[in-house]
């Protein structure tokens, strides 16, 4: 199965519901008497722990600010892997409503900026306890794609020249054809959503996390829409594991996928292929294969992790922001003494206006200069004018602040 592909899809004769049974979808988890559920077990709980205790380790300032920058991460390697690429530099300046003249960048600029939001909602629980569910999966396309240009909603058949347009959270209506793999018939979608719910919907907290993968996959088998399934996959995944792993939204598994981008496709078509022989689960596809992209999936999770947890460790964190300060000082950009803010900031959370002064043993309205230039810069945010301060991650400081986040800076398209 592709998923980078921009959904441009290989039309079949339209037909309805073929009566496909549900046990071709099975297995849809590891059973527990699986030989391959002891070691993936292990992998989960491991991850639990991890997830949990990197969350728990972050100031709450440094908490949001790195939520917020992830968001913008998730989205860059999200639409990577469908081959979109719109440097998380471009999509901050989208939040912004600073849009490219170029058309083409202009939409995906908003492309992306439907993503974060879609991303945001869900980070406010919006589709708390009902991530695999059939409304939903169907509420997380139909956000996306209501947000969308009209030229990112059309679809081009290669082969009839046919134009369509993507309606947001409405299921297919024909049948396509994805690489090799020829999903369920139109008509069979809503029974084995159905199916996908029942069985995701249930799970507790650990069942959760292991069944993460195989729900991944399962969700693009049935291929449930026209054109964005990719994205809604990661999406659900994204907010399938966000309360069980405690992420705080601060790691993302689409970072690991996009640089791990031919194994997990690999993986993916993978889990299409039908059981190999009788060592290979009880179900109608692979139980093996299913198994290793499960060990993939948390071992990208893992990874990312341990990436996110180095990168704002907060000795090398400090050192390199105070590095940042002392530059834009010297080339007259910020104030002197700029950096003791931020290094308040950094361990606090959050300063209140009324220390500043004390702080930086200056006069107010030094103070107040101060913070403007910091502000200016967008590394320091507050709700109000008089409310405390917070830390940003800008995307446009990434390659100081937050090296290998993403790609650096001068690569980013010019808007």
């Amino acid at each position: 199965m592709k998923t980078s592909e921009p959904d441009t899809k290989t039309a079949i004769p339209t037909a309805t519901d073929r009566g496909e049974t549900l046990g071709l979808m099975l297995p849809l988890f590891l059973s527990e008497d699986s030989r391959h559920r002891p070691a993936l077990t292990d992998l989960a709980v491991e991850l639990a722990a991890k997830s949990a205790g990197f969350r728990r380790s972050l100031p709450t300032g440094v908490l949001v600010a790195l939520a917020n920058l992830v968001r913008a991460m998730n989205c860059y390697y999200s639409n990577l892997i469908e081959g979109h690429d719109t440097h998380p530099v471009d999509i901050e300046r989208a939040l912004k409503n600073d849009y490219s003249a170029d058309p083409k960048k202009r939409n995906l600029q908003l492309e992306a900026k439907a993503h974060i939001a879609v991303q945001k909602w869900i980070d406010e629980g919006g589709i708390r306890d009902r991530a695999t569910s059939e409304a939903g999966i169907r509420e997380i396309h139909q956000r996306f794609v209501e947000l969308l240009p009209d030229e990112l909603r059309r679809i081009d058949d290669p082969e009839t020249g046919a134009v369509a347009t993507v309606i947001g959270g409405q299921l297919r209506t024909s049948d396509v054809m994805v690489g090799r793999h020829i999903p369920v018939s139109p008509g069979a979608v809503p029974r084995f959503l159905c199916e996908f719910e029942r069985v995701y919907g249930r799970l507790g907290r650990a069942e959760t996390i292991l069944a993460a993968a195989a729900a991944h996959h399962r969700l693009l088998w049935i291929h449930p829409f026209f054109d964005g399934n990719g994205r809604v996959a990661r999406l659900m995944s994204y907010a399938m594991l966000r309360d069980p792993l405690e992420t705080g939204g601060v790691w993302s598994i689409a970072r690991g996928l996009a640089r791990s981008e031919a194994d997990y496709k690999g993986h993916l078509a993978s889990c299409d292929l039908w059981r190999r022989n009788d060592l290979d689960g009880r179900g109608t596809l692979s139980e093996e294969a299913l198994a290793a992209f499960t060990r993939f999936f948390l071992e990208r999770c893992l990874d990312q992790i341990s990436f996110m947890e180095q990168l704002v460790e907060p000795t090398r964190l400090r050192a390199r922001i105070l590095l940042w300060c002392e530059e834009e000082t010297r080339r007259g950009d910020l104030a002197p003494k700029a950096g003791q803010i931020l290094e308040a900031v950094l361990y606090r959370g959050e300063l209140p206006r009324s220390e500043i002064p004390s702080l930086l043993g200056a006069s107010d309205r030094h103070a107040r200069r101060t913070v403007a230039l910091l502000q200016e810069r967008g590394v320091l945010v507050a709700d109000s004018s008089r409310a405390p301060l917070r830390l940003a991650f800008p995307a446009t400081l990434a390659a100081s602040w937050m090296p290998g986040l993403f790609p650096d800076q001068a690569t980013a398209t010019s808007c």
